[in-house]
């Protein structure tokens, strides 16, 4: 069973930064459709970012310039800058592995105005 593991949260003003990392149980290059979602308080789950299979990076647009997704050899980052208060939500890592979807536990991000 592959596991995904979030680290990172934290209390930050508005207008601060936090990079969040993901760790995955196996080799992080066997994880496939890496992405981060989120779940603010009393909201649906959304996507933020994600690393298509060829590579190629996508944001929402509430994100876009603000935050960046990564990856190394070890595991994957989303950088975020410029937090604002509507960031406050529970960031999940997802992957795929095989045809297995697979979530971490979640890190809280709290951004007080």
């Amino acid at each position: 069973q592959v596991r995904l593991v979030e680290s990172g949260g934290d209390l930050v003003q508005s207008g601060g930064s936090l990079r969040l990392s993901c760790a995955a149980s196996r080799n992080i290059n066997s994880i496939s459709d890496i992405a981060w979602y989120r779940q603010g308080p009393g909201k649906e789950r959304e996507l933020v970012a994600g690393i298509g299979l060829r590579g190629n990076r996508h944001y929402a647009d509430s994100v876009k310039g603000r935050f960046t997704v990564s990856r190394d050899n070890t595991k994957f980052y989303l950088q975020m800058n410029m937090l604002k208060p509507e960031d406050t939500a529970v960031y999940y890592c997802h992957g795929k592995y095989g045809r297995v979807d697979i979530w971490g536990q979640g890190t809280q991000v709290t951004v007080s105005s």
